[in-house]
């Protein structure tokens, strides 16, 4: 499962940890992220986010 990057603050969303702090559980990958989740550190939506290569 790919890692996704927060543009705005460099928050990396790990798939095999989840987001705890948002009821995300680990292996939960983010396309499967609900459509309202957030990033827990500064707040931007999805489409903040870029897949780390």
């Amino acid at each position: 499962m790919d890692k996704y990057e927060c543009v705005p603050c460099g928050y990396v969303y790990d798939p095999k940890e989840g987001d705890p702090e948002g009821n995300i559980e680990p292996g939960t990958a983010f396309e499967d992220l609900p459509e309202d989740w957030v990033c827990p550190i500064c707040g931007v939506g999805k489409d903040e986010f870029e897949k780390i290569v």
